[in-house]
């Protein structure tokens, strides 16, 4: 991914908009204190360690955003932070306004890596994997092979195939997309075919984006419930034991 005597950005896209219902918490899951650190600065923490993150850029709602700057600001990592970004009606939305806000001081041929704030154990030999990774594609995304046979159903009810587990895969977040092609792939969703949108890699996949596939990290789980929260405090504990 090296031009010619200058290699190229890699912006991280921080996603931390969501309100994380599931929960049942008045907090969002994001902002959750472990350990005394909200949820959010373990990835925040592990981007601006890594050498190949050259800015960071914060998808959150305006009511949080003097607290992330604190404190950034606190624990001396606010050096690569550019800015925030406004949450969107979904998280592909939420992406897009990000990507628009990056174009400001990225090039098309620099890459954005888009990850959760709610994926707190990010892990410094991912986000390389996913740089090296990129070298030749337009995207890269970590996947983790199904391990339960896989079965669809069209009703709900009944079992309509048993699909081939073997070419099934989980994608997982941080995804590392070129800036230009990726932007472009999402506008051709605008402005409505993009809120049905599940997962980042779909508008490259309908784009016809080359995106590689690397392993994905088990370890790197979203905290969605209330047992993830409790798993990831057990997991941070372990370190410090």
């Amino acid at each position: 991914m090296k031009r010619k005597g200058k290699r190229n950005m890699v912006v991280a896209l921080v996603l931390s908009g969501g309100v994380g219902t599931r929960l049942g918490l008045d907090v969002p899951k994001q902002y959750i204190e472990v350990e005394g650190r909200p949820v959010i600065s373990y990835s925040l923490e592990c981007l601006y360690r890594h050498e190949g993150i050259d800015a960071i850029q914060i998808v959150a709602e305006s009511i949080w955003q003097d607290q992330i700057r604190d404190w950034m600001a606190a624990e001396g990592v606010d050096r690569k932070f550019r800015g925030f970004s406004v949450p969107g009606e979904n998280r592909q939305l939420s992406i897009f306004h990000g990507l628009e806000d990056i174009r400001a001081f990225a090039g098309d041929m620099d890459y954005v890596f888009i990850h959760d704030a709610a994926r707190p154990m990010l892990r410094i030999r991912q986000i390389t994997d996913c740089i090296e990774a990129v070298s030749g594609h337009d995207g890269v995304l970590p996947v983790l092979p199904m391990k339960d046979t896989v079965y669809s159903s069209t009703d709900g009810k009944s079992v309509t195939a048993l699909l081939k587990r073997s070419e099934i895969y989980a994608g997982q977040a941080p995804e590392l997309f070129r800036l230009g092609v990726y932007y472009e792939a999402n506008c051709r969703l605008m402005p409505e075919r993009i809120l049905q949108v599940n997962g980042s890699t779909e508008p490259a996949v309908m784009a016809g984006l080359d995106v590689a596939m690397i392993p994905g990290d088990e370890g790197n789980f979203k905290i969605t419930t209330k047992e993830d929260l409790e798993r990831f405090r057990e997991k941070i504990r372990e370190t410090r034991r």
